[in-house]
């Protein structure tokens, strides 16, 4: 059995590295073998062994699967940007093809459980028109989606879920990261989006003072994705 999901969110900097490095360590904690994937990322640090990205290092520290970092995270940039923009000063065609390439090598590693994260959220430019979210479509892979709970997260999410289903994909389930925990009426706004979304909630993570995959782990819950677990 394997199952391989992309994980989108309704902004950048919502949290969805963490929710991803949580589900792959419940994943891994349920005797699963894991694997993950974050094909670009911007906001790299230049080290001895070439850039790094903290996203695709935590990660890779999930995976039970022997992966090198390049093969987790393929196009690296140093800038704080766009992925888009950091490609084009850097002379890379960031297109569908050099993302979809490196992202099917992980999936044929056919590790039971593997995440593909995204950069951003679910329209993020690549070369041209194209869209990350084209690659996501070239592969047939579900989603889920994280949700960063704070003003105004009900509209960003139901426009998520909407363009994912309208293009062609399963919204697998969501996760609430609360990153802003005075957030009003929260009770409320979790309701109406459980009402709104057409998939399950997988938890409701709560602002964490250290929020490791093992702690994020222990609000989420793999079985409502329908795994042999």
């Amino acid at each position: 059995m394997s199952a391989a999901f992309f994980v989108t969110g309704t902004d950048t900097e919502i949290g969805k590295t963490t929710i991803a490095a949580g589900l792959l360590h419940a994943a891994r904690m349920a005797g699963l073998s894991t694997a993950a994937a974050k094909p670009v990322a911007s906001g790299c640090t230049q080290t001895a062994d070439g850039l790094r990205n903290e996203d695709a290092l935590a990660l890779l520290g999930e995976c039970s699967l022997a992966l090198r970092y390049d093969e987790v995270n393929p196009l690296a940039f140093a800038p704080a940007i766009a992925p888009h923009l950091a490609a084009r000063e850097a002379g890379v065609l960031l297109d569908v093809a050099a993302l979809r390439a490196p992202v099917q090598r992980i999936l044929d590693k056919r590790a039971a459980f593997t995440l593909v994260e995204g950069a951003g959220g679910w329209r993020v430019p690549l070369a041209g028109q194209a869209s990350l979210s084209d690659v996501v479509i070239s592969l047939r892979l579900p989603v889920i989606l994280v949700v960063g709970v704070r003003l105004g997260c009900i509209n960003q999410a139901v426009l998520t879920a909407e363009a994912i289903v309208r293009d062609g994909l399963t919204l697998a389930g969501w996760v609430a990261n609360v990153i802003d925990p005075q957030t009003a009426r929260l009770d409320e706004n979790l309701a109406t989006l459980a009402e709104r979304l057409p998939a399950p909630c997988l938890g409701r993570v709560p602002r964490l003072a250290a929020a490791s995959p093992a702690a994020v782990a222990t609000y989420l819950d793999l079985t409502l994705l329908d795994l042999a677990l």
